[in-house]
């Protein structure tokens, strides 16, 4: 075995640059997930952390899903708040066709809804009770964690209706972009803290999903 081993390695040898680099094209087409896949998967496979603090480095999110004024066309009066879950982005409308824009998390496969609420209630640091559904998948989390920096709510919540939906902070700032929650719309804490201070109890909120063909 070792002998047609080490045939095989001559023969390699012999043949043109070309086509090892051909060859070695063709291990890499077969080989297992790359390390940026993998640790894409490893995002949407995250569990909630209560407890963990996050840095400032990791609240940090890219340039896409930070706070900045864009262009949004929308017959809805300034003050509104306009959700869409496919662009994970959430825009409080402007005067003259324009929005602040944010970068949310939002419901993964089966959790993602559209409609249209009106904030029912603003809490600051507001405590985190799991719902049964999420405690029978994650049966180790605490059923109730006091408001705080570690807690899953994040710095504020505004209460969505009657709905146990809520955009919230999060002590998760690397969900932010992706379909994670059960129903919820993160944002990183000073996003929401800025949010919060800008629109009242009672703005209506409209959140829009792509229908799936």
């Amino acid at each position: 075995m070792r002998d047609k081993a080490a045939r095989l390695f001559r023969q390699l040898l012999k043949r043109p640059l070309s086509l090892a680099l051909l060859g070695c094209a063709a291990a890499m087409a077969v080989a297992p997930v790359a390390p940026a896949e993998a640790g894409v998967r490893d995002i949407l496979n995250i569990s909630e952390q209560p407890g963990v603090v996050p840095t400032k480095q990791e609240s940090l999110l890219p340039p896409e899903f930070r706070p900045q004024p864009v262009y949004f066309r929308s017959n809805e009066p300034p003050g509104t708040i306009v959700i869409n879950t496919d662009e994970r982005f959430l825009y409080l409308v402007q005067p003259d066709n324009r929005a602040i824009r944010y970068g949310v998390g939002v419901g993964r496969d089966g959790f993602q809804w559209s409609g249209l609420l009106k904030i029912s209630r603003k809490a600051e640091w507001p405590d985190w009770r799991p719902p049964a559904e999420m405690i029978q998948r994650q049966p180790y989390l605490p059923r109730f964690m006091a408001g705080g920096e570690g807690n899953p709510m994040g710095a504020r919540a505004l209460y969505l209706g009657d709905t146990i939906y809520r955009i919230h902070g999060t002590n998760q700032p690397q969900t932010i972009g992706h379909a994670l929650s059960s129903g919820c719309f993160r944002m990183v804490n000073n996003d929401v803290v800025d949010l919060f201070d800008r629109v009242p109890v009672g703005t209506k909120v409209i959140v829009r999903q792509q229908a799936k063909l």
